[in-house]
């Protein structure tokens, strides 16, 4: 029987859409709209969806190949989420990706939607919830990541760079919180 806990299902798809921030990476996105003239929306969004799908269930095994619990990785997925915050907030610039030459799957779908930070999260997620409710998590941020990627020029207009960056404050904070909470509740599991 499907474990569907409305809950955890609304829980885990504002931290992945914190931690994606396709609304803050609307500047990225119109940037690379006019280098290169289309975004691939659709491609986009399903590949970096089926990246996460799978990484959600072989991320775990991966670990286990190297030796590493999930706990371990959820603490190290909570520091980045915190510096991730870091920069939504303070509107700074922590770690940064070379430009990419052409906006095709790459630079969309990954790292721009699936990122390590998603990647991480998504393995922190499945340390405290079912699978199924990330899963479905997971598919109402890339409908919304598609309809944000189609759009992204009506949006821009509409919010103003004054909206986006207020936008991008707020869900840094909601995402610093959630990097605190992850890093209390794995920490503990580690010293037992």
């Amino acid at each position: 029987m499907l474990n569907l806990d409305f809950r955890e299902i609304a829980t885990a798809s504002m931290i992945l859409f914190a931690v994606i921030d396709i609304i803050g990476s609307i500047p990225i996105v119109i940037d690379l709209k006019a280098k290169v003239g289309r975004i691939q929306s659709e491609k986009a969004s399903i590949v970096a969806g089926l990246l996460m799908i799978v990484f959600l269930f072989l991320g775990k095994e991966i670990l286990n190949l190297i030796g590493i619990d999930v706990n371990s990785f959820a603490v190290a997925g909570s520091l980045i989420l915190f510096f991730l915050a870091l920069e939504m907030i303070l509107g700074i610039t922590l770690y940064k990706d070379e430009e990419p030459a052409t906006a095709a799957v790459v630079p969309l779908a990954f790292p721009l939607i699936a990122g390590a930070g998603t990647m991480t999260t998504l393995l922190s997620l499945r340390a405290e919830y079912e699978a199924i409710n990330i899963i479905v998590a997971i598919v109402i941020n890339i409908v919304f990541v598609y309809i944000v990627l189609k759009s992204s020029g009506k949006i821009e207009r509409f919010l103003g760079k004054q909206g986006i960056n207020v936008i991008r404050k707020i869900f840094g904070v909601i995402l610093l919180a959630i990097a605190v909470k992850l890093f209390a509740s794995n920490i503990q599991s580690l010293f037992k």
